[in-house]
């Protein structure tokens, strides 16, 4: 198949609104890093953002490689399963290290977790 034949709208289509969706989430993870008033705050939202934003960039590529190809291409897949161990391995490494300076400097930390009822201690 030549690569320089056009895609069929239904694909073009499916491909542009999951990519503008996924930049959507992107900008929506940025406005929560200018807004959150400490860094424990502004881990979670734009790890998770970024984790969501990657699947659909993931769906766009499938999409795109499947109406551009013979069949469905899931060799896509591989990506988002390196980036779905990888992001929460790396959130707890950051947190941690936070949570290391902040004890060395003396700095005020977290309130820990409350056990919820019925919990052992």
């Amino acid at each position: 198949m030549n690569l320089f034949t056009p895609l069929p709208s239904v694909g073009e289509a499916i491909t542009a609104l999951l990519l503008l969706a996924s930049g959507v989430v992107v900008l929506v993870a940025a406005l929560g890093l200018w807004r959150l008033p400490d860094f424990f705050s502004r881990m979670h939202a734009p790890a998770l953002a970024s984790t969501l934003a990657a699947w659909l960039v993931t769906f766009a590529s499938i999409a795109y490689f499947s109406t551009r190809g013979d069949g469905l291409a899931l060799h896509v897949w591989l990506i988002i399963i390196v980036l779905s161990i990888t992001a929460p391995v790396t959130t707890i490494v950051l947190a941690r290290a936070a949570l290391f300076r902040r004890r060395h400097s003396g700095d005020d930390l977290p309130p820990p977790l409350k056990p919820q009822d019925g919990a052992a201690d």
